[in-house]
């Protein structure tokens, strides 16, 4: 099958626990399934987000505090964890946040214990973006709320090159996405972007090519076909105008330093690779840290599964190391961040 040939040289991060093999055993006895019956139904079906609301009752990182925030268009929270200050206390520095879902479903709820855990590894605030999805509204006004988000936090005194701007699957298309945007909105430059499995190419081409198109233990690829044929329907019905722009291929030059994580086997890594491979090429600083058998955004899972504390350690090392790098840099070079501490450096 075909393999994309990397300009960047990934970070290979060996370990495979029990806890993550229990894990990737449930999941693709239980939601590849579901998700596979779903991809296969002749017209399209759209269930109450029961996930999101369920997840109320999840406990989050010990010490964590929270408060609604009302953007223009959506609801958001903004989020410290235990002995983090925001800038009233003279923390300059904060994270905006973009969850997962295929756009369809979850929201801050599910993904509030995470955010809670990223917030106390980078010892930085979080907006947790609460964007509207489909099939409501289509990915651009996603991509809207989420500027609307950035445009807040500028709002709270904090500069753009102080913000980093991340997000898992669905919310790394976004946090791209919205770096995009405010950039050409003349915002500023966040000081980076971190994706967690990201989606970052609607065009399924690449990922059926990929050797990982079966093997991936939460998306079967006929789901990954179906939720592009949604999202172009959904465009099409909202009239947005012209074609959008997927993050692969966006004008990649002006973006800060990039982490992207991604699991040996997910589906995604094929877009993972290719966004990675992108930005080096445009001159972009960017680590891609493989990290063997994990399944798709399995630092979610980091209440049990050690691969994605480690994970989740590096996040914030990456994030506060953010802090260190020249403001302003004018021509990016390769990024020096050091190897996870159990990573060998190899070809995925």
């Amino acid at each position: 099958m075909a393999h994309l040939a990397l300009a960047a040289e990934p970070q290979f991060v060996r370990g495979s626990s029990l806890q993550s093999k229990v894990l990737g055993f449930g999941l693709r006895h239980t939601v590849r399934p579901l998700l596979g019956i779903w991809a296969h139904l002749p017209f399209d079906v759209f269930p109450p987000n029961v996930i999101e609301h369920a997840a109320r009752l999840l406990p989050v990182h010990a010490g964590t505090m929270w408060r609604a925030v009302d953007l223009e268009l959506s609801t958001s929270e903004w989020l410290q964890a235990k002995g983090v200050e925001d800038i009233t206390g003279g923390n300059e520095r904060a994270i905006l946040y973009f969850h997962g879902g295929a756009f369809l479903t979850c929201g801050l709820n599910t993904h509030r214990r995470l955010v809670s855990r990223i917030s106390y590894a980078a010892k930085q605030p979080v907006l947790n973006v609460g964007y509207r999805q489909m099939p409501h509204e289509p990915i651009t006004e996603s991509i809207a709320d989420g500027a609307d988000g950035f445009r807040w936090l500028l709002a709270q005194g904090y500069e753009p090159e102080n913000i980093t701007i991340a997000g898992d699957s669905a919310g790394g298309y976004l946090a791209f996405s919205v770096a995009r945007a405010v950039i050409d909105r003349g915002l500023g430059r966040p000081a980076g972007v971190v994706a967690l499995s990201p989606l970052l190419d609607f065009d399924p081409a690449g990922k059926l090519a990929h050797r990982n198109a079966h093997r991936c233990q939460t998306f079967p690829m006929h789901a990954v076909a179906k939720l592009t044929d949604v999202s172009l329907r959904m465009d099409t019905r909202r009239g947005v105008a012209g074609r959008r722009t997927d993050p692969v291929n966006m004008p990649l030059a002006d973006l800060p330093p990039i982490l992207i994580h991604v699991g040996s086997r997910e589906v995604l890594m094929a877009d993972a690779e290719l966004m990675a491979n992108r930005l080096v090429s445009a001159g972009v600083p960017c680590d891609l840290q493989v990290w063997e058998k994990q399944v798709h955004v399995f630092q979610a899972a980091a209440s049990w599964v050690p691969e994605a504390r480690l994970a989740i350690e590096e996040i914030g090392t990456f994030v506060r190391g953010l802090a260190e790098r020249e403001v302003g840099e004018t021509a990016p070079t390769m990024a020096t961040t050091p190897a996870p501490r159990s990573a060998r450096v190899a070809h995925a």
